[in-house]
């Protein structure tokens, strides 16, 4: 059995020690990078199913930063890695991001989404870490008629992944109850940018890698979502954890806005990547099954605090087709990109 060299960063006593779940992947990857220029240390983990070492290139080279690739399924060596480390935070990032593969096999979503969170909030309890940050959605609300607000109920998720992270929630309420000093409950919109291995725009991209002769776009064109760029999630979320401070703390993130639709961000791939090629929707309301077509968020709550998006979801969108399609177009990411 692998040891782990716990040795290797030294944390003694230090108050800024923190985990970081799903550190290597699309968001987990952005936050390390923003925790350690705040002068943390940063213990990180993944399993590297859909996260990569490549995003963390450069936080391996910061000596406050210790990464482990372990599979947090497994109880007994997540507990043996947390407990050599002084940690007083967990920000819980890992899950199964892919709302699709979740469909296709239901069990991808109680492994990944939910069974994390269960053996975080019992390692959190023997090792005595009070305070947990964890990455929800907004698949948990389902189909819902109106502006969506932290308030906003019943709740009927529609997906496997809807379903297991409102189950992530209910389980840290509970744990906040008996042992969790503090939580957050980050509920995200439709996050893009840089280092996503799925998603409308990643997913648009790929297809036109294999030159077909039209750009196929699942659905009608009509699903209208908000979209947010990953650095301003970073922003709101490191935001709320030094601005709201109550035992339970929930809430949306999003933009301003009523969001876009899935035909603007077909043409504004295909505007930037492949003019010439025409674009054609499959048709129906949804683009598969688990899909929700179209929802407004409220941020009114981490608006009252203070924070703000400074982009439209159009402009998200915008900065992120160029980004992706500039990754598609790198060296680096070549292998992540043809899987």
């Amino acid at each position: 059995m692998r040891r782990f060299d716990h040795e290797m960063i030294s944390t003694e006593g230090d108050p800024h020690s923190v985990l970081v779940t799903g550190a290597a992947g699309f968001i987990g990857s952005s936050l390390v990078e923003r925790l350690l220029a705040q002068g943390h240390f940063v213990i990180g983990v993944d399993n590297l199913s859909r996260g990569s070492r490549a995003n963390l290139e450069s936080a391996l080279r910061n000596p406050r930063f210790r990464f482990f690739e372990e599979d947090l399924t497994n109880e007994h060596r997540y507990r043996a890695l947390v407990s050599g480390f002084p940690i007083h935070t967990v920000w819980h990032m890992a899950a199964n991001s892919d709302i699709g593969a979740g469909g296709a096999d239901p069990k991808v979503d109680l492994r990944d989404t939910f069974q994390t969170t269960f053996n975080t909030l019992l390692v959190m309890r023997d090792t005595g870490i009070r305070r947990i940050l964890f990455a929800s959605s907004s698949a948990i609300y389902g189909v819902y008629d109106g502006v969506l607000s932290e308030e906003s109920g019943p709740l009927f998720p529609i997906s496997n992944y809807g379903a297991m992270k409102l189950a992530s929630e209910a389980l840290i309420s509970a744990a906040v109850e008996t042992f969790i000093e503090r939580a957050w409950i980050f509920r995200f919109p439709n996050v893009i940018g840089p280092r996503a291995t799925h998603g409308i725009i990643f997913d648009l991209l790929k297809k036109l890698q294999y030159n077909p002769p039209d750009l196929e776009v699942l659905g009608d064109g009509r699903q209208q979502k908000p979209y947010l760029h990953v650095s301003e999630l970073i922003d709101a979320i490191l935001f709320l954890s030094k601005r709201s401070s109550d035992p339970m703390n929930c809430f949306n993130i999003g933009p301003a806005d009523e969001g876009v639709t899935v035909r603007e961000i077909a043409e504004t791939v295909q505007s930037i990547a492949a003019p010439s090629i025409p674009i054609r929707f499959t048709g129906g309301s949804k683009g598969w099954a688990g899909d929700v077509p179209r929802f407004q968020y409220s941020i009114a709550r981490i608006k009252a605090l203070g924070w703000s998006p400074r982009l439209s979801s159009a402009e998200a969108v915008r900065r992120a087709v160029a980004e992706v399609y500039n990754e598609f177009h790198s060296p680096a990411r070549e292998a992540l990109c043809s899987l």
